[in-house]
């Protein structure tokens, strides 16, 4: 092992943890998660009763209350996807670019799934939810190849912070493309203005099912990925010397999360931050391996977006605030925070 890889291993050995740490933070995140989604079918603009549970589980529709229950499984179910969706995907992202600040919303990559279902809606009338879906993938993929191709210029390659600002600067001219196929189509603007925001509120078992595969094959492809991205956190020739294909786990594991941020953003709209402060705090509970790391965003993920469902549902009853400004509130100040640390050049 070289000088580098040495000093490197000795730095993040007090980030490792024990398994039973693991094990435990991991179950605890699995209990956060069954209680956020055991809120959000309980709690909302109508109150409900045990009994009203009870009966808009088991089906029936006959009160007001059963039927806002049974609304509220799938609104829960599709936040628990996509909520894991971008908890793997932005860890992924910050494992294979070996940058901090990555994350699908900061790098441009729901932004530019936005702008290609926008587009493809408003000049080629695209409906068909798995239509959609495909849409959504291909403009992450091109939004992904640019910003990581703009950030590669110049001296030093794709560093951290060349690659926040070219996807910051992507973002904002996609947004701003966004608005310019939006305004002058009123219908248009008024069916998108509040998927832009992002949320889960016109979740229905169609969709969900519709958008599931995606979501699955996006999953099982980032988790197969995770012992190759343990290797390049080595260091790329590190990495090559153990036998690692240095090019080809980037490829895949950036296809999966591509893969998860594309049906996500189709189905639920472009949320942010998820995919920048769970990998965070997960490597702070469960360490750097990404065999644990992985399995820990993705359910810490959930939870989040979950939780944050329940509370924009409640602090402005009897309205709701969609869950994308909950993220963003919450998000925001962890991302000053990383970009204000010491140690913010490289995983």
């Amino acid at each position: 092992m070289t000088a580098a890889a040495q000093r490197r291993a000795a730095a993040d050995a007090p980030a490792r943890r024990p398994l039973p740490v693991r094990v435990t933070w991991l179950l605890v995140a699995l209990l956060g998660l069954g209680l956020f989604g055991a809120a959000s079918i309980v709690f909302g603009v109508r109150a409900v009763t045990w009994p009203d549970v009870v009966g808009g589980l088991s089906g029936a529709s006959d009160t007001i209350a059963e039927a806002a229950v049974l609304k509220r499984v799938p609104r829960t179910i599709l936040a628990m996807l996509v909520g894991a969706a971008l908890g793997l995907a932005g860890a992924v992202m910050q494992g294979v670019t070996r940058n901090p600040l990555a994350d699908p919303g900061i790098l441009g990559v729901t932004t530019g799934a936005s702008l290609a279902v926008v587009t493809g809606i408003a000049f080629f009338g695209l409906s068909a939810p798995t239509t959609v879906t495909w849409v959504a993938i291909g403009g992450a993929a091109a939004a992904a190849v640019l910003v990581y191709t703009v950030g590669s210029l110049g001296r030093g390659g794709a560093t951290p912070l060349k690659l926040a600002l070219a996807g910051a600067a992507s973002s904002a001219a996609f947004s701003s493309l966004i608005s310019a196929v939006l305004l002058p189509r009123i219908d248009a603007l008024t069916q998108f203005r509040f998927w832009q925001v992002g949320g889960v509120g016109g979740a229905e078992p169609g969709r969900i099912l519709q958008v599931l595969p995606f979501l699955l094959v996006g999953a099982v492809v980032c988790v197969l990925s995770a012992r190759g991205m343990n290797s390049l956190a080595l260091g790329d020739d590190v990495a090559a010397g153990l036998g690692a294909h240095v090019g080809r786990t980037r490829l895949v594991a950036a296809a999966g999360a591509i893969l998860l941020c594309g049906a996500a953003t189709a189905v639920a709209g472009p949320i942010g931050f998820v995919g920048l402060a769970v990998p965070h705090l997960c490597r702070l509970l469960v360490g750097l391996d990404h065999r644990w790391l992985l399995p820990a965003s993705a359910v810490a993920g959930a939870a989040l977006l979950t939780g944050a469902d329940v509370i924009g549902r409640l602090v402005a009853r009897p309205a709701e605030v969609d869950v994308g400004i909950i993220t963003a509130i919450v998000g925001a100040p962890i991302f000053i925070w990383i970009v204000r640390r010491q140690k913010v050049r490289a995983l």
